[in-house]
């Protein structure tokens, strides 16, 4: 049993050594380029561009882009570039989220924004995203396309997350459709990216396509249960920055429809952001203990059983066994 360098929180089981040793030379590769793809004439801007790539990271996308193309030709010289293109692209959405949030830390370190300044961070995302089609455009026009359509999808996601649910609608519903979009739609990519650029068959790509978005979507509320139930050490983030900001992932959200006298407290602090600390941590000590949690972390278990439902229908390979265990890691890292 072993865990991916560089992931501990996954905890991904890797029971045969061959793909491990396989997928350890994948990243490795992936990890060269990305150093190699933020380099620029400009010291300044290598030093920003690779301010989050030397942080580290889970590095999940590459991960995924990876264990889909063992179902194909694992060493299709589009795989590698493919890998380093989903995660310079969910990269540069890090520096412009965290404008965004005003995050003050990410990955352990101070965020690019923090450490500059929010137009320095924001051009740096720009950055990357420059660097990520330069890369794509050797992956041909099909993936061109495709990356256009998810980054759409990804930006749609934003602008949704930020106005809010429309008149009348669901918010649970809402929410579940923005982390579709916001962060499903580029893990997706990553099983389709991975699939198609190996050569893997047409109904192989569509299922793990399809897996990617709902593992996507396990992991995004997963990492929204840890902004609330983790500390800073365990995360790399600032635990509650969601709730400084007035993000309301699910667990705020089920608060929120409770008419339990005893959450009057809890729904008033709530009901936007919360700027000053000891509301924050009056907030944050509340939620950590009321059930919404619960409810939330059962939705991470119903998309990450739809996520290994898909599977059913894969070759019977290690790699299957592997994106079966990332169901299972997905759902453990909340506890």
């Amino acid at each position: 049993m072993t865990t991916r360098p560089g992931a501990p929180s996954l905890g991904l089981t890797l029971p045969d050594p061959a793909l491990e040793a396989e997928l350890r030379d994948g990243l490795r590769q992936v990890e060269e380029l990305l150093r190699t793809s933020v380099k620029s004439d400009y010291p300044f801007v290598t030093e920003t561009s690779r301010h989050l790539v030397d942080a580290g990271g889970k590095r999940f996308r590459p991960l995924l882009v990876l264990l889909a193309a063992s179902f194909g030709d694992p060493h299709a010289p589009g795989v590698v570039p493919a890998a380093a293109v989903v995660e310079l692209t969910h990269l540069a959405t890090l520096y412009h989220d965290d404008v965004m949030d005003e995050a003050a830390q990410r990955r352990g370190v101070a965020s690019a924004n923090a450490r500059w300044d929010n137009t320095v961070a924001i051009l740096t995302g720009d950055f990357l995203f420059a660097r990520a089609s330069d890369l794509l455009a050797d992956l041909g026009p099909e993936a061109v396309r495709i990356q256009a359509r998810t980054f759409e999808r990804l930006v749609v996601g934003q602008i949704r997350e930020t106005v809010g649910p429309a008149p009348g609608e669901d918010a649970v519903a809402h929410y579940l459709s923005v982390v579709a979009d916001k962060t499903g739609s580029l893990i997706a990519t990553s099983g389709r990216f991975g699939a198609m650029l190996s050569g893997a068959e047409e109904s192989v790509v569509d299922v793990l396509t399809g897996y990617g978005e709902r593992i996507g979507v396990a992991f995004q509320l997963s990492d929204d249960l840890l902004d609330v139930a983790s500390d800073a050490d365990e995360s790399g983030k600032t635990p509650g920055t969601d709730l400084r900001e007035g993000v309301a992932t699910l667990p705020v959200l089920h608060v929120r429809r409770s008419e339990d006298p005893a959450d009057v407290r809890l729904r008033q602090l709530l009901l936007g952001p919360i700027s000053d600390d000891a509301d924050h941590a009056e907030a944050l000590q509340l939620l950590r203990a009321h059930p919404a949690m619960e409810s939330a972390r059962a939705e991470v278990r119903r998309c990450a059983d739809e996520a290994r439902g898909l599977l059913a229908g894969l070759p019977d390979i290690s790699a299957r066994a592997a994106l079966e265990s990332l169901c299972d890691a997905v759902v453990e890292r909340t506890g």
